[in-house]
C-alpha cells in the first residue's frame, strides 16, 4: 500500500515541476529557427489572414501591396524580404525576393522596391511577381522580413534559394504577414 501512495506522491510532485516549468513562457516572444519573431509587418490594404486585394495579382496590375513594419534591431545592418505560397500545387511558390534594404527603411511603397536589389521569382522575372492561384482555388502569400547583422554578397537576380543560404546565422529578427487570394 505505502508503495502506491509514494508513488501517486511522486507523479503529483513531477507534475507540479512540470507546471512550475511552463509558467512564464507565454512572455517569451515567439521564435523561428533560434530568431526572435519580433518584426511586426502590415499592410494598409489587408490584414493578417485577410483577403490580397486584386490589383496586387496576376488578375490585374500586378504591383506589390504597400507593407510597413516595426521592430527591426537598432544593430540591425540590411534588411530581405521574401514572399511565396506554400499552398502551390507544385510546392512552394516564390512571388518576391527582395535584399539589402536599408536598415532605417520602415515601410515599402505600392510598387517600390525600397532601393534593395530584386532577387529572382518562381516566374522567372526579378521583383515582384503577385499571387496567381488555379481558378477554384484560394492560397495563403506569406511575407517575411528579415533583420539582418550585414549586408548579402549576392548579385542581382538571385533566388529565395540563395537568399536563405546567404542569410544563414546573420538573422537577428524576422517577422511575418500572412495574407489570401483565391480565383
Amino acid at each position: 500500500m505505502r508503495k502506491i501512495t509514494d508513488w501517486g506522491g511522486f507523479v503529483g510532485l513531477s507534475i507540479l515541476f512540470i507546471l512550475a516549468g511552463c509558467r512564464g513562457q507565454e512572455t517569451q516572444p515567439a521564435t523561428e529557427g533560434g530568431n526572435d519573431m519580433t518584426i511586426q509587418i502590415t499592410s494598409s490594404t489587408f490584414t493578417e489572414g485577410g483577403k490580397i486585394l486584386k490589383i496586387y495579382t496576376c488578375d490585374d496590375q500586378n504591383v506589390s501591396p504597400p507593407l510597413a513594419w516595426t521592430g527591426v534591431p537598432s544593430n540591425t545592418m540590411t534588411l530581405a524580404l521574401i514572399m511565396d505560397d506554400p499552398d502551390a500545387p507544385s510546392g512552394t511558390w516564390v512571388h518576391w525576393v527582395l535584399y539589402n534594404l536599408p536598415a532605417n527603411l520602415t515601410s515599402l511603397e505600392q510598387g517600390k522596391n525600397g532601393g534593395g536589389t530584386d532577387g529572382k521569382n518562381d516566374f522567372g522575372k526579378p521583383g515582384y511577381g503577385g499571387p496567381c492561384p488555379p481558378r477554384g482555388s484560394t492560397h495563403r502569400y506569406f511575407v517575411k522580413l528579415y533583420a539582418l547583422d550585414s549586408n548579402l554578397d549576392l548579385k542581382s537576380g538571385s533566388t529565395k534559394s540563395q537568399l536563405v543560404n546567404a542569410m544563414k546565422g546573420h538573422i537577428l529578427a524576422q517577422g511575418e504577414l500572412m495574407g489570401r487570394y483565391g480565383r
